[in-house]
């Protein structure tokens, strides 16, 4: 039962990622500036996580974050990638075409990382069945962009 929980809430939380990129988009092309909305949406998003932290108060490892590897805080630069290359893309190719290139990449980079055990909790070696997954995932983008 749990895992249906975890598994619906992730689904909501895909669904929220087209409204994400055109709400950005939409807050850039006000400011004529990609970057400038990029920043504002990361300003309104810490501000946000540092309402709840403050209200719920969590427990926290200092200890544990002096010890991550240094490659752990560069997650923030990906997000900021991410979030500034959907606001460019996402007039241009519009979100259809957009978010299922968003979905391919994601996959094909999962399945590396889980075929190669890098930064996941379980191993997954390619299989016929996870390659076929992404081909279709592929082929899906395909249908987007030309049908």
């Amino acid at each position: 039962m749990e895992n249906i929980f975890w598994i619906l809430l992730t689904l909501l939380a895909g669904t929220m990622l087209p409204m994400q990129g055109a709400l950005n988009t939409k807050l850039g092309n006000a400011a004529q500036s990609p970057f400038h909305a990029s920043m504002i949406s990361f300003i309104i998003g810490a501000v946000s996580v540092a309402l709840y932290v403050f209200l719920t108060r969590p427990s926290v490892s200092l200890a544990g974050l002096k010890a991550a590897p240094a490659y752990a805080w560069f997650g923030g630069i990906l997000g900021a990638f991410y979030v500034t290359v959907v606001i460019l893309a996402f007039p241009k190719l519009g979100p259809g075409l957009t978010f299922a290139l968003v979905v391919a990449g994601q996959m094909i980079i999962s399945i590396g990382l889980e075929h190669f055990d890098i930064l996941v909790a379980q191993q997954h070696p390619f299989s016929a069945w996870r390659l076929g997954g992404v081909a279709l995932i592929i082929v899906g983008v395909l249908l987007i962009k030309f049908f």
